[in-house]
Formats: C-alpha cells, sequence, structure tokens
C-alpha cells in the first residue's frame, strides 16, 4: 500500500462538499501518483456521480499537494480557516467544475 485517493463530503464553512482527499507516503511522493489518482477521481465524479462539482481542501503550507490541484484543472476559490485541537489552520479550496 502506497496511500490513498478518494473522495468523500467534508464540511466547508456553511456546507458540506465533494472532496478528493489524497495521501500517499513519502517515498512515493513526487512520481505522479497523486495526480493520477486525483484525475481518475474527479472523471468519475463528474461522469459517474453526475456532480456539478469536485474540490480539493488543501493547508496553506501544503505547496505540493495544491500543485496536485492545479494539475488536476483546479483553481483556488477560497479559503477558511479550520480549527484542529485548539490550533487555527488555514486552508484553501480548490474547485473544479463540470
Amino acid at each position: 500500500m502506497i496511500g490513498q485517493c478518494g473522495l468523500t463530503m467534508q464540511p466547508w464553512k456553511d456546507k458540506e462538499v465533494l472532496e478528493i482527499g489524497y495521501l500517499f507516503e513519502r517515498s512515493h511522493w513526487h512520481q505522479g501518483y497523486a495526480t493520477e489518482a486525483a484525475k481518475a477521481c474527479k472523471k468519475y465524479a463528474f461522469e459517474t456521480l453526475n456532480a456539478a462539482e469536485v474540490c480539493s481542501i488543501i493547508r496553506d503550507t501544503n505547496l505540493a499537494s495544491q500543485k496536485v490541484a492545479i494539475r488536476n484543472g483546479m483553481t483556488m476559490q477560497d479559503k477558511w480557516v479550520k480549527h484542529y485541537r485548539g490550533v487555527d489552520m488555514l486552508h484553501y479550496r480548490y474547485v473544479a467544475f463540470r
């Protein structure tokens, strides 16, 4: 197992959004796996689920994942500070529309 990628419903501000999430072992970064998997998830969301949009929610400091989202045809639409265990963390929402 080198990692995972898939679609989930995630909270974003006052709604739930369909998100493509990906997480790979560090030894498999920068080999194109995240981009390939994320593109397949986007295709499935649009062609099978008939979703109008899909997003990836990414920490502001995670430049590699932001690049994956851009290669997946997404653009940064908005940002939100999420709270994890008492810590404020800025996140960006990258979105692709059908």
